[in-house]
């Protein structure tokens, strides 16, 4: 993908979410945000970069905790303005330690 070709995802904002899923098991393992020079990183280095809101930089999610993501595939949705993002997961996703960042129940089952 150039960067003339990514640009459609960023018309409406600088930033969109990108749900990272692991390719395995399909469990849904974080969310995070990328700008266009994080998503041409992902694809030309095949792992996942993002954009950190709090600390207004790129990072490279695992490269300091060993915990990397292996992309597979990275599909956009119907609008143009979300990423779904497969990935091989070496480690925890999540940085409390927790393989996926989703760990925290509001609702059980619905009745």
């Amino acid at each position: 993908m150039t960067e003339k070709e990514a640009e459609k995802y960023f018309v409406k904002s600088d930033l969109i979410p990108a749900i990272v899923q692991e390719d395995a098991t399909g469990e849904v393992l974080m969310l995070a945000y990328m700008n266009k020079q994080s998503l041409l990183k992902t694809l030309e280095s095949g792992y996942t970069w993002f954009w950190s809101r709090s600390r207004g930089e790129l990072w490279n999610k695992g490269a300091t905790s060993g915990h990397l993501q292996k992309v597979v595939s990275i599909y956009g949705d119907c609008d143009d303005d979300a990423l779904l993002v497969r990935v091989i997961q070496t480690g925890a996703a999540c940085h409390t330690g927790s393989h996926s960042c989703f760990f925290n129940k509001i609702k059980g089952e619905w009745q």
